[in-house]
């Protein structure tokens, strides 16, 4: 019998849903509704981290006896924060920007239950290597839609994959939920998963 009442993602990726089901855990989905703004001159890391935890918190005020996981991921060039596109200007701009280089996909990840005063905040960072992209490649993708609501204007599970050319860590973390982070942080919470799941997402 789990301590907690339930298990909430407060997220409405569905990228994170699909990875967390591969996981074999039961679930709810409740949105935070956080305005995702990187304070001036924070830093990747900081700010997903920061945000994964407010995301966290405000779905656990109301839910103060669920375990609630919090998640916040960018892409990060130079430290400098990319989200996702505003316009399909703004996604050519990224892709253009990534072309060509290596990057960085930063994954803050938060465990909280107010009740049980569980909070834990952990930060999984991951490398992509772009070859160099044609601006017909770009205009071409763009146009078919997938980079709209994915953070630096790519989901390297789509068709974006044929950009790739290496990747160092988490791949995951790049979709969006480093897994094997987060079934740490759920067995230190005592949430742990079965050994089987376990196997199955690796």
């Amino acid at each position: 019998m789990s301590m907690y009442k339930g298990l909430i993602l407060a997220s409405v990726s569905p990228r994170r849903s699909e990875l967390m089901r591969k996981m074999g855990l039961d679930f709810h989905i409740v949105a935070s509704d956080l305005a995702e703004l990187p304070i001036l001159d924070e830093l990747p890391n900081s700010y997903v981290a920061r945000i994964a935890l407010e995301k966290a918190l405000r779905v656990a005020s109301s839910y103060s006896d669920h375990l609630v996981i919090g998640a916040d991921t960018v892409v990060s060039v130079d430290d400098r924060i990319l989200g996702k596109p505003r316009s399909a200007r703004d996604a050519e701009a990224m892709l253009t920007g990534l072309s060509g280089r290596w990057h960085e996909v930063w994954t803050g990840l938060a465990v909280v239950c107010l009740d049980r005063t569980v909070e834990q905040v952990r930060v999984v960072r991951s490398e992509v290597c772009f070859r160099a992209l044609s601006t017909d490649e770009i205009a071409e993708y763009i146009s078919g839609g997938e980079p709209m609501d994915k953070a630096g204007a790519y989901a390297i599970q789509g068709e974006a994959r044929r950009f790739v050319t290496e990747v160092k860590g988490s791949y995951h973390n790049i979709i969006g939920l480093p897994t094997m982070e987060l079934s740490r942080m759920l067995d230190a919470a005592g949430y742990p998963l079965a050994d089987d799941d376990l196997i199955s997402i690796r």
